[in-house]
């Protein structure tokens, strides 16, 4: 049999969605917990790998098990076994040919920007700061280049192992919500450090080094040692996955996703 969740997780205590030796990972937590309720090993497939301090508020994984148990087991039950940051928030039975990477059609991110003078005590591992004042339409006119299929190589990490740069992404936002600036992307697939490249970037628009079209620039250069440095992962969420209807996958709903709530 085989099962999809829907994973939620505050990432500062962690390092990273993977599995790592050391066994800090979130995948780490959840397949030792879901271990308890199925009576066996289990290994995760993940819609997407975050970073270390990346937060999910959408994460979907899959696993195959052979127990036979309640829907309600494998979030309530599991979740007694999480930790406090860690929490399985919906449970479904899928096809074996169902995969929580390959079958995703569209992966959503959010990232939120402090903006003032001085970082926010409350704020320190949940959103990234910047201290200068920033041209927030200057900002969304930049993020509008990212629209379309492109080669994203000026915003992938050196370490990226992706076979191409080409992504289509479909989102491409900033806007302001009094001292805090959000940024939503969503496209098929992402490079490593993608978002948080394209968040500095767009930031040194913002603060007027570079006029909008700055963006266009970068894309057609291809290069990422002319790109501005890689953004704090602090204010990072992965905040959605999206699949074809017949799953029958629960989806948030666009406000329910928003982080702008809980600031």
């Amino acid at each position: 049999m085989r099962l999809v969740l829907g994973v939620a997780y505050d990432g500062a205590g962690f390092c990273g969605w993977q599995s790592q030796p050391a066994a800090c990972g979130v995948q780490d937590a959840l397949e030792l917990a879901i271990a308890k309720i199925a009576l066996h090993p289990v290994r995760l497939h993940a819609a997407g790998r975050t970073d270390t301090g990346v937060h999910g508020l959408g994460q979907v994984v899959h696993f195959d098990t052979h127990a036979d148990r309640p829907i309600s087991a494998w979030v309530r039950g599991v979740n007694a076994y999480l930790p406090s940051s860690v929490r399985v928030e919906w449970a479904h039975t899928v096809d074996d040919d169902f995969h929580a990477r390959f079958s995703a059609l569209e992966r959503s991110y959010q990232y939120i920007l402090y903006n003032a003078p001085v970082s926010s005590a409350l704020m320190a591992s949940k959103a990234g700061w910047f201290h200068l004042p920033l041209d927030v339409e200057a900002m969304a006119k930049g993020a509008a280049y990212l629209i379309g299929e492109h080669d994203f190589s000026a915003f992938r990490a050196a370490e990226c192992q992706a076979k191409t740069a080409i992504r289509t992404m479909t989102i491409a936002t900033v806007q302001a919500h009094g001292a805090y600036v959000v940024f939503d992307f969503s496209a098929n697939a992402y490079l490593q450090h993608q978002v948080r490249n394209m968040v500095g970037a767009l930031v040194y628009i913002g603060k007027g080094a570079h006029p909008p079209s700055y963006m266009q620039t970068m894309l057609e250069q291809c290069d990422r040692n002319l790109a501005p440095p890689t953004f704090s992962p602090s204010g990072l969420y992965l905040t959605q996955v999206r699949y074809a209807e017949k799953w029958g996958l629960p989806t948030l709903k666009n406000d329910a996703k928003s982080l702008c709530l809980v600031i």
